[in-house]
């Protein structure tokens, strides 16, 4: 009888046990949900804290980017008195590369827009480069290929650096 009696206790006293589980979680169940949802927009909130500055880095440093890799700022930069159309041309190939690279990171943290934008830029910029010293006759100076280079700039409508930095600057706000 004493085994019947303790197996009967233990059963109500599970079943007790089970039932206020059971309504302690219908109670506390809406404060958990919250509680865990509060905690995660915390979370996120944060993360977005630390990722901003970086993001914003990234928007400068394309910025940057995408002004060095304006032809015109590029030849006044690396153009040296003498210069040959195929010795500028390879000095400001390998500035170009050089520049991508070290930016290449920057990927993270803008949109895959502004970056295909930025990379095709730098393709493009190559491509003309490359164009502009075919079309000189084999002895040419840097100076011509500037001047090459820049009278094609000149006859474009929409300038592409312009266009690029105002993407990237809608890009910014977006941020925001």
């Amino acid at each position: 009888m004493n085994v019947q009696y303790f197996l009967t206790l233990v059963a109500v006293l599970a079943a007790g046990g089970m039932i206020t589980v059971i309504f302690t979680w219908f109670l506390t169940r809406n404060d958990i949900q919250q509680y865990i949802s509060l905690k995660s927009a915390e979370s996120r909130k944060e993360q977005q804290q630390h990722l901003l500055p970086l993001r914003l880095q990234a928007h400068e440093r394309m910025i940057v980017f995408v002004e060095r890799l304006n032809p015109s700022n590029l030849f006044i930069r690396l153009h040296q008195p003498g210069m040959t159309a195929k010795e500028l041309q390879s000095l400001v190939l390998n500035e170009i590369r050089s520049e991508y690279q070290h930016n290449v990171t920057q990927q993270l943290y803008v949109s895959t827009s502004a970056w295909n934008v930025v990379r095709k830029l730098k393709e493009d910029t190559i491509a003309m480069l490359n164009n502009a010293v075919a079309g000189l006759p084999a002895g040419a100076s840097g100076v011509e290929l500037s001047r090459k280079v820049l009278e094609h700039m000149a006859s474009v409508n929409d300038n592409p650096y312009d266009l690029t930095l105002e993407l990237i600057q809608k890009d910014i706000h977006q941020l925001f």
